[in-house]
């Protein structure tokens, strides 16, 4: 039974579990690429995310440098969020199942994250070069070790960078196969 009701909750499940998730997922990728942490930008994402954060850490500890409470709070929102949209849909799905569309979606976001990252950076090169700005001063350290590899690979060609457009394309291809996969997974439960 899909009515207007049930459309509605799912939007707002998705939209107030999203923006949380995609909070905490910059700031896990923002420590992970060690991105100046006193930016406003950081900051922000900081005081949104430590009540959440702050109590599993006294029982998660990191791994290697790694937030592993922010994995974890991750992979225990998306699974909510999921669990929800289908609770409210009124379908059922394994377990199983949920945690792979749990872990398969906060792939995407991650990916989703760096190839709008990146076109954000090369709008702003062109509207603004050499501008600073917090933003893209955070961008910059975001993408860069993703940009890197891609640049050694392809130089600028007589001044143009053409990085930023394979880095999308390469990406975005990551992003195409992350369904199929997930289909082919999916099949198992």
């Amino acid at each position: 039974m899909n009515s207007y009701f049930t459309e509605a909750g799912v939007f707002l499940i998705n939209v107030i579990f999203g923006f949380y998730i995609l909070m905490v997922m910059l700031r896990f990728m923002l420590q992970i690429v060690r991105a100046d942490f006193h930016n406003p930008v950081s900051q922000f994402l900081v005081k949104i995310t430590s009540p959440a954060l702050k109590p599993l850490r006294r029982f998660i500890p990191g791994v290697a440098g790694i937030d592993m409470s922010a994995i974890v709070l991750l992979l225990g929102l998306k699974f909510i969020e999921q669990l929800l949209t289908f609770l409210l849909m009124g379908s059922g799905i394994h377990i199983g199942a949920l945690i792979l569309i749990s872990v398969t979606g906060l792939i995407s976001l991650a990916l989703y994250i760096y190839i709008i990252g990146i076109f954000v950076q090369v709008i702003f090169s062109w509207i603004q070069p050499g501008a600073s700005n917090p933003i893209i001063i955070l961008l910059y350290q975001l993408t860069e070790p993703v940009m890197r590899p891609v640049r050694r690979l392809l130089p600028p060609i007589s001044g143009l960078d053409l990085s930023p457009l394979l880095a999308i394309i390469v990406l975005q291809l990551i992003v195409m196969a992350i369904p199929h996969l997930q289909r082919t997974m999916l099949n198992l439960f």
